[in-house]
């Protein structure tokens, strides 16, 4: 996941191998690169960071990075978010892997805080993993993660954000020693029954908090009931949570419009009130996991005296939907947000120029905006 000094170059872009072959026939110089975004994100840049200053310490050389963002720092499109300078020779090659791990994260990081910001009571779990492109992607998404989640709780007073991630390479950005989550539907396929899934999961990890998803055999409201029934204990001590996960082909159990609408009547009446786009009309009371399906199962884990059993929800989560959910002040205690965090690829892109050489400032036409200035 991180190049060492003898394997970089299979990474690198081969014009940058070239490049730097011919630097060590003419002569090297020193340079400035000003590394930005043509988008605004929030800077994440420490792991890049770190991957280029340990990369200097393994070639021996002196390698300056001017950091113009704080880690957390919004920052707009095509300002430049830190400056490297060190000799061409040894950073000309180092140029893929470094936006590799800078634009990504930087792009996550403004999606984790726009989650975050729309849904501040509310918990978020990482569950993005098996949507990246490989493991140094996971590791990415995770940090991002963090670094968006912690703006959200500087910016916005009482915002819980990122909890953790769903594996244990990321665990540690969250302060975490492991991956939190219980259980895929694979295990409920496996156990035949929601609640024999849920008693396998107890029976192996007896001193753990269970979270059961709900939703595989399309009866939420029926299975959520009978785990609660089964692990009164766990249900009073609110140690058990229910996961709803339910695609956007069906409704909840119990739930159809007319029904989600009703709900929505009982529960949070302005919602609905006014104007709504299509795509916020579905996440209110449309198929799949709407605000109204959450409120369902709130109702019902309330009738059977079950307060203390949260509710996870997952399946579509980004700002937009977040945004809703906050409107409707759906009952959540935890989102999983899974293929948002690192959404539209295209957007993911860091750039570098080389702005300086041996301190006579020379650029592309068309991108003399890189310069440096003084700081803002």
């Amino acid at each position: 996941m991180h190049p060492d000094n003898e394997n970089v170059a299979r990474f690198t872009d081969s014009y940058f191998n070239r490049t730097k072959k011919v630097i060590g026939r003419f002569g090297d110089a020193k340079v400035t690169y000003a590394v930005f975004m043509r988008r605004p994100v929030v800077c994440a840049p420490r792991l890049a960071m770190d991957w280029v200053k340990d990369m200097a310490r393994q070639r021996g050389v002196q390698v300056d990075i001017e950091l113009r963002y704080p880690e957390g720092k919004w920052v707009g499109a095509g300002e430049p978010m830190m400056y490297v300078t060190g000799p061409f020779f040894h950073l000309v090659d180092l140029e893929t892997v470094l936006l590799q791990k800078l634009g990504p994260a930087c792009v996550a990081a403004y999606n984790a805080f726009q989650m975050c910001s729309e849904l501040p009571g509310v918990a978020f779990l990482a569950m993005d993993a098996r949507h990246c492109a490989g493991s140094e992607m996971a590791e990415l998404m995770a940090y991002a993660a963090s670094v968006g989640s912690a703006r959200a709780k500087r910016k916005i007073e009482g915002a819980v954000g990122f909890v953790g991630t769903s594996v244990d390479l990321g665990a540690h950005f969250f302060g975490q020693e492991k991956g939190l989550g219980t259980m895929p539907h694979a295990l409920i396929g496996y156990a035949g029954s929601t609640v024999r899934a849920a008693e396998m999961f107890h029976e192996t990890f007896p001193d753990e908090p269970m979270t059961v998803l709900v939703d595989y055999f399309a009866r939420e409201i029926s299975d959520s009931l009978a785990v609660c029934r089964r692990f009164p204990d766990l249900a009073s001590a609110g140690k058990l949570s229910v996961r709803i996960d339910t695609p956007g082909g069906r409704f909840v159990e119990g739930l159809d419009p007319p029904a989600s609408y009703a709900v929505l009547e009982r529960n949070a009446p302005r919602a609905i009130r006014g104007y709504r786009s299509e795509e916020e009309l579905r996440y209110l009371v449309g198929t799949g996991v709407s605000a109204a399906a959450i409120f369902h199962l709130r109702e019902a884990l309330d009738r059977v005296g079950c307060p203390k059993v949260r509710i996870v929800a997952s399946s579509g989560f980004g700002p937009a939907k977040c945004r809703v959910m906050a409107q409707a002040a759906a009952p959540i205690d935890v989102v999983g947000t899974g293929s948002y965090l690192p959404n539209i690829w295209n957007e993911t892109y860091a750039t570098a120029d080389i702005v300086e050489y041996d301190g006579i400032q020379r650029v592309k036409v068309g991108r003399e905006f890189l310069h440096r200035r003084p700081p803002k």
